[in-house]
């Protein structure tokens, strides 16, 4: 008699607390037959595995926690993979999907699959120091197991230029410990040496840390792989013990009176948005190219909005 269909649930545990913990993630733990996991993360879930098999793996080993997990499916068991943070941002979403497709798995196989999200270490870091990502942001990995350095670093230098708050996760160890020096010198090349920067360790675990420093002294503070490194933009401040990235309301708005700025519109765009840039670049005497050297823009884009008909209003 062939075995009933087995499920994988890969589960984003958040940062590592139970208080923070998603109901879904708790129940795909609860309801597994088997929970696999790395040892650190496994113990953030031990009290939600009583008469669970429990299977630990070491940090390096991602592809044999997917492979045990598609093997225990295969058996008809149900599978908890669990990651910290969010299983598909930097976690074991995309390694087990490869496993699975690497096996010639697909979603109408009989092994289920389904990704629990959890609130990923940047969420999780934000919230202790402030509002640091209320407006655009990106997240780097400073490890280099995986990825060429090169890569991070035109990864870095062109956050850094185009004044992204960012989120540097994995950004020293042990055996790593000059990425992050690399990672202040691209970035000291585009920002303020003053700019805030926030280093959280273990956020909402037992050994919490939070630091406020600046871009200038990143490289001193004390920074591990439990740590994750928030770069504010050219507006971030820091103020009473929190950093806060301002949403741009001021371009618009009054903030004390709350009322309209001259010259802008409650509910459109701004009077420097996209209508109001591609009527400067059109208006413009300059030709296509000092356009884009003016704007930073690649000169196809200022090109093709010079080419394009005006609107009719």
């Amino acid at each position: 008699m062939n075995a009933a269909p087995g499920k994988i649930s890969l589960v984003g545990i958040g940062p590592g607390s139970l208080d923070h913990l998603t109901p879904a993630a708790r129940t795909a733990i609860l309801d597994a037959d088997t929970v696999i996991g790395y040892a650190t993360y496994i113990k953030l879930v031990e009290p939600l595995l009583a008469g669970k098999e429990v299977i630990r793996k070491s940090m390096t080993e991602e592809i044999d926690r997917a492979i045990e997990a598609l093997a225990r499916a295969r058996e008809g068991r149900k599978v908890a993979l669990i990651s910290s943070g969010d299983a598909g941002v930097y976690g074991m979403a995309g390694p087990t999907y490869e496993v699975l497709f690497e096996a010639g798995w697909n979603p109408e196989s009989d092994i289920a699959v389904e990704v629990i999200p959890g609130a990923s270490a940047l969420n999780s870091c934000a919230a202790l120091v402030g509002a640091p990502l209320t407006h655009d942001f990106c997240a780097i990995s400073l490890s280099d197991l995986l990825t060429p350095w090169a890569v991070i670093a035109r990864r870095l230098n062109a956050a850094a230029e185009a004044d992204f708050v960012v989120a540097l996760y994995n950004p020293k160890s042990g055996r790593r410990s000059e990425q992050i020096v690399h990672a202040q010198s691209l970035f000291l090349a585009h920002r303020d040496p003053r700019t805030p920067v926030a280093i959280v360790k273990s956020g909402y675990r037992a050994r919490q840390k939070v630091e406020l420093t600046t871009l200038a002294q990143l490289a001193e503070a004390e920074i591990g792989m439990l740590s994750t490194v928030l770069i504010g933009n050219s507006h971030t401040f820091a103020r009473a013990g929190l950093m806060v990235t301002p949403r741009g309301y001021t371009n618009k708005y009054d903030v004390g009176s709350g009322d309209t700025r001259e010259g802008e519109q409650r509910g459109r765009s701004l009077s420097t948005g996209l209508d109001g840039f591609v009527a400067t670049v059109r208006d413009s005497a300059e030709d296509a190219s000092r356009l884009a050297e003016r704007f930073g823009l690649p000169l196809t884009y200022i090109e093709q909005l010079l080419a394009e008909p005006a609107a009719v209003t």
